[in-house]
């Protein structure tokens, strides 16, 4: 048996891994090398590079197929600071650089088998004294790196993610929330709540709660009212406003002009943004809005603070305006 040999001319066995065996020898031992044929010795590299490169290429498939769904939804949309904030496509990004190294570790490997092949064949030996410590220590410390960026992207964050999404029943009362108020909007006492419960939650009037390691607060709302006295201009029903936001408090401040970009993109079609206009008001560093009878979009930005607001009804927009300014200054100011 190979094995016995190995043991019989003073190596001994290590381990093994499928048909590639192992073995170590105290230099004071001068074990003798069991390969005198160096081309011989390279042949039986010949079944381990293909079994790398058989390796290398379907990984490097399933790589560029996973960023390739990668890039898709950061840029397909044309929303890739609103996707970086939200959240949702960072763990799956970190992981792919993950990959990625692999393949890069893996064309590595290969290039050293390569290297010490034709070594091999032009008859110079294996050199079993090269400095090997120093190789192990690094791979050491990558492997902890890389264990703890699976870790804390592929477990940690996710968790603290589903942990901080919620969902409640927007209150009756203001109660100094940080978003427009439709009651604030309309100013009409007739108003009433447009309810849709289940599970218990008014879906028609609650706001929603989320967490990114970019913006690590989040809100987003919808609340609808009835006024029961009033009709649409067009008569074609009773009067039934509406509000949606959306806030974010951002990591970083550079985000925030950027953000406002990828709302307006993502909340209009075709050539609607180029209806959007920017104003100057002292309440926020960025407002631009656009409007027409029955409804009226902002998008605004005060220090790390970005704001979205989509409103159908019959109010001013500079009400609107006013509104915004009041609430974005408890996040700003916080």
């Amino acid at each position: 048996m190979q094995i016995d040999l190995y043991e019989e001319n003073g190596w001994k066995y290590v381990t093994s891994h499928q048909w590639f065996h192992v073995f170590s020898s105290p230099t004071e031992n001068n074990a003798p090398e069991i390969h005198t044929d160096s081309a011989e010795q390279a042949f039986t590299l010949q079944r381990l590079s293909k079994k790398l490169v058989f390796n290398l290429v379907w990984i490097s498939l399933v790589v560029a197929l996973i960023l390739g769904m990668l890039l898709a939804m950061w840029f397909l949309d044309g929303a890739p600071v609103l996707r970086l904030v939200e959240g949702y496509v960072v763990q799956q990004s970190i992981l792919t650089l993950v990959y990625i190294h692999y393949v890069f570790y893996a064309i590595r490997a290969l290039l050293a088998i390569k290297e010490l092949k034709k070594s091999l064949n032009e008859g110079k030996a294996i050199n079993h004294h090269a400095p090997w410590k120093k190789s192990l220590r690094k791979n050491g410390v990558f492997s902890v790196v890389f264990i703890g960026i699976i870790l804390v992207s592929g477990l940690i964050m996710p968790l603290y993610q589903l942990k901080k999404m919620d969902n409640y029943t927007l209150p009756k009362n203001d109660e100094n929330l940080p978003f427009v108020r439709l009651a604030d909007i309309e100013q009409n006492p007739q108003l009433i709540r447009d309810e849709y419960y289940t599970d218990e939650i008014d879906w028609a009037n609650r706001y929603s709660t989320n967490w990114s390691i970019f913006a690590p607060v989040q809100f987003e709302t919808d609340e609808s009212g009835i006024i029961k006295d009033e009709m649409w201009l067009d008569k074609s029903g009773t009067y039934s406003p509406s509000v949606s936001t959306k806030i974010y408090n951002l990591t970083f401040q550079a985000f925030a002009k950027p953000l406002l970009s990828d709302l307006m993109e993502w909340h209009t079609y075709g050539d609607e943004r180029e209806s959007f206009i920017e104003r100057k008001h002292p309440g926020f560093d960025h407002l631009i809005t656009r409007e027409d009878e029955e409804w009226k979009q902002l998008v605004a930005s005060k220090d790390k603070v970005v704001m979205y607001i989509r409103y159908y009804g019959y109010a001013e927009l500079d009400v609107l305006v006013e509104n915004a300014a009041q609430k974005i200054l408890l996040l700003a100011d916080s």
